[in-house]
């Protein structure tokens, strides 16, 4: 009899225990107490798609008149020097306009970020509509302006949505899928206009094929707009991790004084200073060769445009399996430093390659080594943005993205004119061979950064609290004391 007595008030007890665990477990899935509700949320890859489509577009329209600048010279009746402006632009804006976008962006949020960004897309494409006449290269400019003025709102995004949006374990990849969008809309700028835009000796169908190619942003930016308009909210109800959590709890309102806290902070991190100005090294490498890559190509094969634009698209293309590789690498190893160093040194081999292909004039040799070289750049765009989040955490993303890429436009600027002056009164040769000096150098800076990973720390340190706070004895399965 004594032992069913006990049988019974166990039971009883594990029936109240039940209830309350259920109780407590409502509450947390309504947000109203009890332990952090972490949670992943399928409506994330939405948001992601969404953010690559128009960052696609945005970015498309950097190298949208530089490919085929011989077209627009001729057209407009400008110098090679004016329609460099029109990728030069881009990287005149940013560092301007970086500051204070990413203030912006911290008080306001994502959702903030994707409105503005995508939209002034849109009206730097419809703008553009007013520039199909010959005296009318102003127009472009300053749909150009528009445009570029878009990116200081999309490009620093990719590692502030990850972190928001998404699992500690997929974070890097999901910014190598943001990169995506930027290295997309690179690849199909380099395609797409020497194909539409054809070198007519009638310039009424230069216009024409003009007229063509800015409608077609025009029409194709509108799903977009309806997209983020529709969905694309500041943050997600629960926190995807457990760092998330945690930041959740201390929220701090976002004003001048602190966002300048947080700058200076920044510019004290010696290992971020460093791998930001080998960052910048890279990032404006890309930007000038992209931009440049017409007239390289043009230099040692007259009359290839078309190529020209197949060879971008071909570096572009295998950067992006690049950057999507570098971005799963780094969350199966967390090796940063080492992902660094290494596709750093291999953009810099390759680009040595490059040059002795274009020396010798083999064309199929410079689509392979063309394409191994963007394997490398562009991989290296993701790894140096994640490598900066682990060594700036917890400094908001955005701020600390956009340092970098202030950092890397400046330099895209410097060395797409220097090497702009030096490849039309030296040579090509010359200007390709200073960019592998460069990125030689900044193989040696990514050396001497510190292996200094906070964020693995931050996502270690939630992971030792999340299991140290689980019972070491089940309550429910404990036996009751023996009776004697």
């Amino acid at each position: 009899m004594a032992n069913l007595l006990v049988k019974l008030s166990l039971a009883l007890k594990i029936l109240r225990m039940t209830e309350h665990n259920k109780s407590m477990l409502e509450k947390d899935q309504e947000g109203g107490g009890g332990a952090d509700v972490i949670k992943a949320f399928k409506r994330r890859w939405y948001i992601l798609a969404v953010y690559v489509y128009y960052s696609t577009i945005s970015c498309f329209q950097w190298v949208e008149y530089s490919i085929v600048t011989n077209i627009v010279m001729r057209y407009y009746n400008v110098s090679s020097s004016a329609v460099d402006w029109t990728g030069v632009m881009f990287m005149i804006v940013w560092p301007i306009f970086v500051f204070p976008s990413s203030f912006l962006i911290d008080k306001l949020g994502l959702r903030f970020a994707a409105l503005t960004g995508c939209f002034l897309t849109g009206i730097g494409a419809a703008t553009k509509l007013f520039s199909i006449h010959q005296g009318a290269f102003h127009v472009v400019l300053l749909g150009q302006a528009i445009v570029s003025l878009s990116q200081v709102f999309i490009l620093s995004l990719p590692p502030k949505l990850a972190v928001t949006w998404f699992k500690p374990n997929e974070v890097s990849t999901v910014c190598s899928i943001g990169v995506f969008g930027m290295q997309l809309g690179s690849a199909l700028g380099f395609l797409l206009p020497p194909m539409i835009v054809k070198d007519h000796l009638n310039l009424n169908d230069v216009g024409s094929n003009l007229k063509v190619l800015c409608w077609g942003l025009s029409i194709a930016i509108i799903p977009a707009c309806i997209g983020v308009v529709l969905y694309f909210p500041r943050m997600p109800k629960y926190p995807p991790s457990s760092a998330q959590a945690e930041e959740r709890k201390k929220p701090q309102d976002v004003t001048m004084g602190t966002f300048l806290n947080s700058l200076r902070d920044l510019l004290k991190n010696k290992g971020f200073l460093i791998h930001t100005l080998g960052y910048g090294i890279s990032f404006g490498i890309f930007s000038a060769f992209g931009t440049l890559l017409n007239q390289f190509v043009l230099s040692y094969f007259p009359g290839a445009t078309e190529d020209a634009g197949r060879m971008g698209l071909v570096m572009t293309t295998f950067g992006m399996s690049g950057g999507f590789l570098a971005g799963v690498i780094l969350d199966k190893t967390h090796k940063y430093k080492e992902c660094n160093l290494l596709i750093y040194l291999g953009s810099a081999l390759c680009l040595c390659a490059l040059l002795f292909c274009l020396q010798i004039k083999a064309k199929i040799m410079v689509y392979l080594t063309i394409a191994i070289f963007g394997f490398f750049l562009n991989a290296y765009i993701p790894a140096g943005i994640e490598f900066a989040s682990e060594l700036t955490y917890p400094a908001n993303e955005s701020t600390t993205t956009g340092l970098m890429t202030a950092v890397s436009q400046t330099l895209g600027v410097t060395f797409t004119l220097i090497l702009s002056h030096i490849n039309l009164n030296w040579s090509t040769f010359w200007a390709l061979s200073i960019q592998i000096g460069l990125l030689f150098f900044g193989t040696g800076l990514t050396l001497i950064v510190p292996n200094d990973l906070r964020r693995q720390e931050a996502f270690n340190r939630g992971k030792a609290i999340e299991f140290t706070e689980l019972p070491q004895e089940d309550p429910l399965f404990t036996k009751p004391p023996t009776r004697n």
